[in-house]
């Protein structure tokens, strides 16, 4: 497994045993990478999907997997470290996560361009973290463990969400832009992005992001100790340069974030939990959603009265569903600071780094 010496007694993922692994791979690879390929290959065909329909799958994310994902949070460090849960240490967890949340928050009450900026890259770490650890963790690549192919990894996989729909769509990115710095700052301070989006600008930035991409695979193909890994990473690193580049933004990153983000992460945290590792590999399918569902519950309710404090909160009042995804992208953005903080010290408990 792709996990450092020193870390190996501490991290929980070498539980799993022979079939619970079998499951998590079974629902986390092929059968994703094929209904990506066929949203692909639908709009490779010309096939086009309005604009209310994409913003539509987009906020259903709020319940389906998206918001969920990440409501576990407050039970992910103590199962990781073998600890017990307790009502004073989610005390103490939620305070200080509202806080760098409520951070973030104002930050973009004072500075939305700078704010939307910041997102974009620290979604770009979180996403390049979340599939670097599924390689390691589920996948066990082991050409992730060359320290610069691991770095490498973590920049490429999460710079394809992140940096192609700006290659294949440069209008819907920057539209998407300006909806949500509008939300803020209705005179459109994010003019200043404007040469971010010229033919030169991109041109540029496919170029680069494409060379670095080839060089990680090589980098990986000539490290590896085993290939399997290894054809996984690659696989999916072709198939989602495709289906970025083929499908609009929106609709792109709204069915990214369900299911290939979040159930990837879900299913890391699967593999931490004892019960549900038990449940995993006795295929008691309805054991495990029900006991992964109660444990998110009370942090989505928040995280939905957070949407709406949000959605009231913001000066120019949304009355659009561009402008109401615009919102949810907010809060997607105060969550996923602490939850990334989290993230990163599960990387450091299981060595995925």
């Amino acid at each position: 497994m792709a996990l450092t010496d020193d870390t190996r007694q501490e991290s929980r993922k070498a539980v799993l045993s022979g079939d619970a692994r079998r499951r998590l791979t079974a629902a986390t690879f092929r059968p994703v990478w094929i209904a990506l390929a066929v949203v692909a290959g639908v709009h490779a065909l010309g096939v086009r999907v309005p604009e209310t329909i994409q913003y539509a799958v987009l906020l259903s994310t709020v319940l389906v997997l998206g918001l969920p994902h990440g409501a576990l949070d407050h039970l992910t460090l103590p199962r990781a470290r073998g600890r017990p849960v307790t009502l004073r240490g989610v005390a103490g967890f939620s305070v200080a996560y509202l806080a760098v949340a409520g951070v973030y928050g104002l930050a973009w009450l004072l500075a939305p361009t700078a704010s939307f900026v910041g997102f974009v890259l620290l979604t770009w770490f979180h996403w390049g973290q979340g599939d670097r650890a599924h390689l390691a963790v589920i996948a066990d690549a082991s050409h992730l463990k060359d320290p610069l192919t691991n770095r490498l990894t973590l920049l490429v996989r999460g710079g394809l969400p992140m940096v192609v729909p700006l290659l294949g769509f440069p209008g819907a990115y920057e539209s998407v832009a300006t909806t949500v710095v509008g939300l803020f700052d209705p005179a459109g301070s994010a003019a200043w992005l404007a040469p971010v989006f010229e033919p030169t600008t991109r041109l540029a930035v496919g170029l680069g992001f494409g060379s670095v991409t080839l060089v990680t695979l090589a980098l990986g193909y000539r490290v590896a100790d085993d290939r399997r890994g290894w054809r996984v990473d690659a696989i999916e690193t072709a198939l989602l340069w495709t289906f970025f580049l083929t499908v609009p933004p929106i609709l792109a990153i709204g069915i990214y974030f369900v299911v290939w983000h979040s159930l990837r992460h879900l299913a890391r945290l699967v593999a931490i939990d004892d019960g549900a590792t038990t449940a995993l590999a006795r295929g008691e399918t309805g054991r495990l959603l029900g006991r992964v569902g109660r444990d998110a519950f009370p942090m989505t309710a928040g995280a939905l009265v957070l949407f709406g404090a949000i959605a009231v909160a913001v000066p120019n009042e949304p009355g659009s569903l561009a402008s109401l995804g615009g919102v949810y992208l907010v809060l997607l953005a105060v969550l996923t600071l602490p939850h990334a903080g989290v993230v990163t010290a599960l990387d450091r408990i299981q060595g995925v780094r």
